[in-house]
């Protein structure tokens, strides 16, 4: 398939991305780039000087609300791209609501906690829609241990599941950027082929 068959499937695809911190924001430019339709994007929070090291933000951004200054970073990238925001930290009683009709979720939370909220509200309202999570992905080195693993036949997982995020295993930017680039690949494999390669 070329690049431009790959673009007029991905033009009519709808994504969603829960948070936009390392993961998200990252995971947003992959699809944005590679000709994604829409994208919805949420996050609760504000950029910070922090952030910087691995997001995709920049330093006259500081302050902002990341889904305004992700969706003003998308659009330098790519003008035409339609950009859903909430500005909202996710309940369980709202995933329903702001991802249903998405052809595929990327989870990209920060807590193990909202990462369990978001798996338990897709296995019981949202089936049949694939959700790719994001975990294990902490400091540096041993890249060959990032895998991708399929939890249940909707439910994928990008990253080594055990690199936990600590003061001393912080996250830094080129095994993050490789996590969120799986889950983007991944998407796309799901959303261009229907399924993916076996996994383990």
């Amino acid at each position: 398939m070329n690049f431009e068959a790959i673009r007029g499937v991905l033009a009519h695809k709808k994504v969603g991305i829960a948070g936009c911190g390392g993961l998200g924001s990252n995971v947003a430019v992959s699809l944005a780039r590679t000709g994604i339709g829409q994208l919805v994007i949420v996050d609760f929070d504000y950029v910070v000087e922090s952030n910087l090291n691995r997001q995709f933000y920049f330093f006259n951004q500081i302050g902002e609300k990341k889904v305004k200054a992700l969706a003003a970073n998308l659009h330098a990238i790519r003008p035409d791209l339609e950009i859903i925001i909430h500005n909202v930290k996710l309940e369980s009683s709202t995933i329903h609501q702001i991802f249903n009709g998405c052809d595929l979720v990327i989870e990209a939370f920060d807590s193990a906690e909202a990462k369990a909220m978001i798996v338990e509200a897709f296995i019981n309202e949202l089936p049949n829609i694939p959700l790719i999570l994001g975990n294990g992905m902490a400091g540096f080195g041993r890249f060959e241990l990032l895998k991708r693993t399929k939890w249940t036949e909707n439910i994928f997982v990008c990253g080594d599941s055990q690199s936990e995020i600590d003061f001393d295993l912080p996250p830094l930017a080129p095994r993050v950027g490789i996590v969120a680039n799986m889950q983007a690949d991944l998407a796309l494999e799901l959303l261009l082929n229907g399924t993916p390669e076996p996994m383990f």
